[in-house]
């Protein structure tokens, strides 16, 4: 009954999702969060840029009216980020004054990064509108992490952080240790403050046959989904794939990596000059079938996110979609994944691509144990994480924002 009176109400609510570095739907957590509101009698649009088969400038999915800009780049330097930021600044501007005039909204929904959004919601919240914050990256540590200094653009990271929050009506956080930075570094209340998880759902990340060609005709496969990008600690794996091979002897294991970015070439090269290019495969970004087939086929996957403040304080959506298919993980020992993970994965000390090496080798050589660990992830998955459990968590924050009770249809 309380449900339905909630829907009938929130059908008088729109929301304007703003994220910059990810189109929908290809963004998971923004579409997950998008399909909720919009399930829940919410009228949701989103602006967000273009992408590997998602060129079109508009187009309307699952009832989600999605307007798409161009960028002038995929960043990599500083400047070249202020110069992508500014770009997708002005589209975003441009693009919710065509949605405001159009279908209208009452809410912008900004998911960082970057944390310049605040503008778009400080601008808005002055025609009555509401903001609320999507903390996906904390991107003053996200800055560090990829240029290796706290310079001139890193003081404008945290200015950005600290107006994000004060423009705010309300924050989500991925996890507990982003609802710390939101109290302690954004003076957020802490009523305003929902964590909710980047949990899958499993009707997405179906079980499939192994595909063996993907192996290369050898005996095992490890896989790995994610960014190529600078803090993802790819150049690590590859060189735990260099001792694996050279140093160990073992020429029995091929390495799936799954992913785009920026330093997805670079990572190509290195891999070339270490000698591992037969032993490794790099799709580049695919579509979910062959990211799940690789993923189906692996024995094992790998998470090796460098160990500093940015990767230690983050949930990755890569650890929650390997438990989510079986399989047992190996990562370097960090907070949030341990978190996420917990029996499911071996922990290698952080940084330490012997060790890291080690760890895969060890779990391929067990195969009682991979399985032991790998239904131990499901387990949780199904029983803890999966995005049913956090979309009520998201549907409570729209509660707070509009100020009521669940179950009642009064301001």
């Amino acid at each position: 009954m309380n449900k339905k009176i909630v829907s009938l109400y929130d059908k008088k609510r729109k929301i304007l999702i703003i994220v910059e570095n990810l189109p929908s739907p290809f963004d998971r957590r923004v579409w997950q969060e998008a399909n909720t509101l919009h399930d829940n009698g919410y009228e949701v649009s989103i602006i967000c840029p273009t992408g590997k088969g998602f060129e079109k400038k508009y187009e309307v999915i699952n009832g989600i009216h999605i307007y798409r800009h161009s960028l002038p780049l995929e960043a990599e330097g500083a400047i070249g980020y202020l110069y992508e930021y500014s770009a997708a600044l002005f589209w975003e501007f441009v693009l919710a004054w065509k949605v405001l005039l159009g279908r209208g909204f009452d809410v912008i929904h900004a998911c960082n990064p970057p944390d310049n959004i605040f503008i778009i919601g400080a601008f808005f919240k002055l025609l009555g509108k509401k903001f609320l914050f999507d903390h996906h990256d904390i991107n003053p540590e996200l800055y560090e992490a990829k240029f290796g200094r706290r310079d001139f653009f890193y003081r404008v990271m945290l200015a950005w952080e600290r107006w994000t929050f004060r423009f705010a009506d309300v924050s989500i956080a991925t996890n507990e240790s982003y609802k710390k930075i939101a109290i302690e570094r954004g003076k957020m209340p802490e009523n305003k403050v929902f964590v909710v998880r980047s949990g899958p759902m499993l009707e997405r990340l179906k079980t499939l046959p192994p595909v063996e060609s993907l192996k290369k005709e050898k005996k095992y496969l490890v896989g790995y989904v994610g960014v190529m990008g600078n803090q993802e600690g790819i150049d690590y794996l590859l060189r735990s794939i260099e001792f694996i091979v050279k140093e160990s002897g073992r020429n029995d294991i091929h390495f799936g990596l799954v992913g785009g970015g920026t330093s997805l070439e670079e990572m190509k090269n290195y891999a070339h000059e270490l000698g591992i290019s037969e032993f490794v495969t790099f799709t580049g970004r695919v579509p979910d079938q062959e990211l799940l087939e690789m993923l189906n086929t692996a024995d094992i996957c790998v998470n090796p996110d460098v160990a500093n403040e940015m990767n230690d304080k983050s949930t990755m959506n890569k650890i929650m979609e390997y438990m989510a298919l079986a399989k047992p993980i190996v990562q370097f020992d960090l907070t949030e994944g341990r978190f996420s993970a917990q029996k499911s994965s071996l922990y290698a000390k952080k940084n330490d691509v012997i060790d890291f090496a080690n760890k895969i080798v060890e779990l391929l050589d067990d195969p009682e144990r991979r399985k032991e660990m790998g239904d131990f992830g499901k387990q949780r998955i199904e029983n803890e994480l999966e995005w049913k459990y956090e979309a009520p968590k998201l549907l409570k924050a729209y509660d707070t924002l509009f100020n009521r009770k669940m179950g009642s249809d009064s301001n």
